[in-house]
Formats: C-alpha cells, structure tokens, sequence
C-alpha cells in the first residue's frame, strides 16, 4: 500500500513539473510573438495562438490562485469583512 501511495506522490511531483515546463515554454512562445509582431504583421493564426497562450496564462494563474488562496478568502468572507 506504501508503495502505491509513493507511486502518487511521484505521479504528483510529474504533473507539477509538466504543468512548469508548459507554463515556461507558453511564456517563452509570447516573448516570440511579441518580437515578430514588432518585426511585421502576425497572421491570422499566429494572432489567434497568441490570444490563446494568452489566454490559457491567465486561467492557469486564476486558477491556481483559487486552489492555493482559496480557503484563505473564504475564511475572510465567513468573518462578514466584505460584506
């Protein structure tokens, strides 16, 4: 059974660092686009790879803020500060 838990740790520790390469490698694929963009006009598709990385960046930031502060604003909101 340990073995099989350890098994997910490490399954876990994998996504994470996909999750890290994908994110670098999207960061790094907008600082192309902005260059060529100076450079010349970007074309249909590259314009709307552009908005789609984009995009994708701030949902997974969004997103990732929710899960790790999530419960944080929660616990604010359950205290009536905001309301």
């Amino acid at each position: 059974m340990k073995s099989i838990l350890e098994n997910a740790e490490l399954l876990q520790n994998i996504f994470d660092i996909s999750i890290a390469v994908i994110l670098l490698c999207s960061i790094f694929s907008l600082r192309l686009f902005r260059k060529v963009k100076r450079e010349k006009k970007l074309s249909p598709f590259d314009s709307m790879i552009y908005l789609v990385i984009r995009l994708a960046i701030f949902l997974w930031l969004a997103s990732f803020l929710l899960m790790e502060y999530g419960t944080y604003l929660q616990k604010l909101t359950s205290l009536r500060w905001f309301s």
